[in-house]
């Protein structure tokens, strides 16, 4: 039953495609609806899978662990970048007196 359905899903999305070359001299808009349609039908499929309710289940799961998270204050957030731009600032600049010291190393021994 599930390889039925996963057929069904292809035949869906390839209909789709399709549809969308075969119709290029209608509206874009009717075109997009179209394939929307068929998509979201295709998606609805997928998900009366295994595979599907085990994507979906993942998918709640990520979003309860997302809110969990503890996201920066902007204080935090500008300090930090702060932090980063002065340290590839200095970093720049020793790299650049190093390549400074290094041609004018070569320059002198090659003349």
């Amino acid at each position: 039953m599930s390889f039925v359905k996963w057929l069904v899903v292809f035949v869906l999305i390839v209909l789709a495609i399709g549809g969308n070359y075969y119709y290029s001299e209608q509206h874009l808009i009717l075109r997009v609806v179209g394939v929307l349609l068929l998509l979201g039908v295709a998606l609805g499929v997928a998900l009366t899978t295994e595979k599907g309710r085990a994507i979906s289940r993942l998918r709640k799961e990520a979003w309860t662990e997302i809110r969990k998270v503890v996201w920066p204050t902007r204080q935090e957030t500008l300090q930090t970048t702060l932090i980063v731009v002065v340290f590839v600032a200095v970093v720049a600049l020793v790299l650049w007196l190093v390549d400074m010291l290094l041609g004018w190393g070569v320059s002198f021994i090659i003349g």
